[in-house]
């Protein structure tokens, strides 16, 4: 199947082949997603240069999707219950994109899981696409170009957009801060229901969602009081909305549906609140600065006086006869001159 004809102004900035591929992504064409979001990974500077390029062309005809983003701790069935929420979506008749964000091989660096053999009954519909990448260490197991890859898929045109991350960690709230609602899976059974959950975690979490229930329903029962009591105590982000504390079984499908309902009534109040695009425009801002900061720490390391000055300086950093301020000071002299 060829590309489609290339659309009106899109062409500008872009060479043929990636107006091309553009073109495909507009015209939800899985395979073009999935080029442009390799693209997207790339660190090769060219490959960056393309992406960007890219991504202007697609960022208008982004934004229209609903974005969900999904954590919980390992073992707690986040594919499972991935599958069996996408499936239902797709059975309402809305299309599905997933960014599944897996653990990083240690010797290629590629991503160790695959979307077929977690999801291989949602990776088959035609209104789905699925992607794994690699976390590749970043912190909470968000890649650096996940928000990026959302824009293409979005761009794409898929209805609802899901991120999952590889665990619950430190900078879980970067998948909070790329999305309009944040679901957080527990297990029933866990021993203490609070037990290595942070507390900023929770203060982030729209949903809470206890899957398994169906294993011991008395244990899933007891969890939902006891998040429901904790949840009393803390004060969430948004003041529009009170944490929802559900159950379900991903792998017979039972509270599944009301997951989905509680979703949406969440996009209602935001959007009564007029927080829902408010949210959206403080992430975008936050994007920018993120963006900033990352390049200029990419210069910074680029930067020849830099790079001979610096063995120096963390040797006497940590030899204990200069202070590491001091030779912060010394080492952005350096670059600023």
């Amino acid at each position: 199947m060829g590309l489609p004809p290339i659309p009106k102004g899109l062409s500008p900035g872009l060479t043929p082949e990636d107006a091309a591929l553009a073109a495909g992504v507009l015209a939800r064409q899985r395979r073009a997603l999935a080029k442009t979001i390799t693209l997207i990974e790339s660190a090769l500077p060219a490959h960056r240069a393309r992406a960007q390029a890219l991504l202007d062309a697609l960022a208008p005809h982004a934004g229209g999707a609903l974005r969900i983003g999904i954590s919980g701790v390992p073992g707690v069935g986040k594919s499972t219950f991935i599958e069996a929420f996408g499936m239902h979506l797709v059975r309402q008749g809305l299309t599905v994109a997933v960014l599944a964000v897996d653990p990083s091989s240690a010797v290629t660096g590629g991503s160790l899981l695959g979307d077929k053999t977690r999801m291989e009954t949602l990776s088959q519909q035609a209104a789905a696409f699925i992607r794994p990448s690699p976390a590749r260490g970043a912190l909470g197991g968000v890649g650096h170009q996940t928000r990026e890859a959302l824009l293409a898929c979005e761009a794409a045109g898929y209805d609802v957009v899901i991120v999952e991350t590889v665990g619950v960690g430190q900078s879980e709230s970067a998948v909070a801060g790329m999305t309009d609602v944040f679901v957080l899976l527990q297990l029933p059974n866990a021993g203490d229901e609070l037990q290595g959950i942070k507390k900023g975690i929770l203060e982030l979490a729209e949903l809470v969602v206890y899957n398994k229930a169906d294993l011991d329903q008395r244990a899933a029962d007891v969890a939902c009081g006891q998040m429901r009591a904790a949840l009393h105590m803390l004060r969430h982000a948004s003041p529009h909305w009170e944490v929802a504390v559900l159950q379900c079984s991903a792998a017979s499908g039972d509270g599944i549906a009301e997951v989905w309902e509680t979703i949406q009534r969440h996009r209602r109040a935001m959007r009564d609140a007029s927080e829902f695009e408010a949210r959206r425009q403080r992430q975008a801002l936050e994007w920018m600065g993120r963006l900033v900061e990352h390049g200029l720490r990419e210069r910074f390391h680029a930067h020849a006086e830099v790079a001979l000055a610096l063995p120096e300086l963390q040797a006497r950093v940590a030899a204990g006869t200069l202070s590491p301020a001091a030779a912060a000071s010394l080492l952005l002299d350096v670059y600023h001159r």
